[in-house]
């Protein structure tokens, strides 16, 4: 089993691979690369990506899903760089959830208001249509 691990630590991706492999296209690989979330390295005039960038890449993505920022996400990954222990990429992250969470929950409560004013109105329209001649 390591050996199967470490082989597929030490896997290089064609940029179509690694699409196909995310279920994403390979311009949005090259437009997280121009925003320098990953780095591929050359192989002659090829970019390769490592585990490594694949495994950022599927953070991005999750980040992406979630509702991050590209800014966020990528000060994220450079934290992990910094701290060893990743102690304060934790720590960040944890600060952004329970951020984001507040901003969904009160985005939440706002669409449950809309909808009940909505419930309100068709309420009220389907009253007025049964009281009309012809209803």
């Amino acid at each position: 089993m390591d050996s199967i691990a470490r082989q597929d630590d030490e896997r290089l991706y064609t940029v179509t691979e690694l699409a196909t492999a995310l279920g994403i296209t390979a311009r949005a690989i090259r437009f997280y690369e121009d925003k320098g979330l990953i780095s591929p390295s050359r192989v002659g005039s090829n970019r390769v990506y490592s585990y490594r960038e694949r495994a950022r890449m599927r953070l991005i993505l999750r980040g992406k899903g979630l509702g991050f920022s590209l800014a966020e996400i990528k000060d994220f990954l450079d934290l992990y760089n910094v701290d060893p222990m990743h102690r304060t990429q934790t720590e960040a992250l944890l600060g952004a959830t329970r951020d984001r969470i507040g901003k969904l929950r009160r985005m939440q409560q706002a669409i449950e208001r809309t909808l009940d004013e909505l419930h309100a109105i068709e309420a009220q329209t389907l009253a007025v249509l049964a009281q009309r001649p012809g209803a």
